[in-house]
């Protein structure tokens, strides 16, 4: 069930000024040299009760073989208001090895309050995201080009029914080679729980593009070894795009 927050922390700060109808990103899932499985993002303007919205679909999903000692298919979705970007409704769909869980959840920021198919109603901090919209939250809401290396900011965020406290920190700016070419990026830090998947709780790092805001590049320092997450490709209505 942990592996699901390394899937889903795969999206963080995909590009946020959306003008098409769909884009789509796609990852390959590193252990050293080894393809150990993928992950895809298609973020697609909609309409949610009369308003404006992005609806965000993520799958992550195992290959060769970490399918066959452990295979992982899960699906993140959140839509959220396109003008505040705080989320409406989302829905977790995970399966790994014999686990399975599934579950929508909407929130209602007017009184603070969400309601879960699992758990029922209850009231929650005010700007509650969850664990897909806290990244897109925070590229929209800070200005990263006057932030200093280790400032950050805290969000009360969602995930799994639990309501935890995410930091997301900049560490600085770098050049990083690609499989599509060179890319300026801002290097992001959330800080989680560590739990039994990561080896500590500030060991992830995100290399986000300057200029297209997605991140091309992602490393895990877990308990059993480095993760990365690789850009395989990024399009644009099926037109395929470059990130520098």
């Amino acid at each position: 069930m942990k592996k699901s927050i390394l899937i889903a922390f795969l999206i963080l700060f995909f590009g946020q000024n959306i003008s098409a109808k769909e884009e789509r990103i796609r990852f390959n899932l590193k252990f050293g040299l080894f393809k150990g499985g993928e992950a895809e993002l298609t973020v697609t303007d909609t309409v949610y009760n009369g308003r404006p919205a992005i609806h965000y679909h993520m799958l992550g999903r195992t290959t060769g073989l970490a399918e066959k000692l452990y295979g992982v298919y899960d699906i993140y979705e959140t839509t959220v208001d396109a003008e505040t970007h705080l989320p409406l409704k989302t829905i977790r769909s995970v399966k790994e090895g014999n686990y399975r869980r599934y579950n929508e959840t909407f929130f209602f920021h007017d009184n603070d309050s969400i309601f879960s198919q699992r758990s029922g109603g209850r009231k929650v901090p005010k700007d509650l995201v969850d664990i897909i919209s806290v990244f897109f939250y925070f590229v929209n809401t800070q200005n990263i080009d006057n932030m200093a290396p280790g400032d950050g900011v805290t969000y009360p965020t969602i995930n799994a029914d639990k309501i935890s406290d995410v930091s997301v920190r900049f560490l600085r700016e770098e050049v990083v080679e690609t499989d599509i070419g060179k890319v300026d990026t801002y290097v992001l830090n959330p800080n989680v729980r560590k739990g039994k998947v990561l080896e500590r709780s500030d060991g992830i790092r995100f290399y986000m593009s300057k200029k297209k805001k997605l991140p091309v590049y992602i490393t895990f320092d877990m308990r059993v070894g480095a993760l990365k997450a690789v850009i395989r490709s990024y399009t644009i209505d099926g037109v395929e795009q470059v990130t520098d």
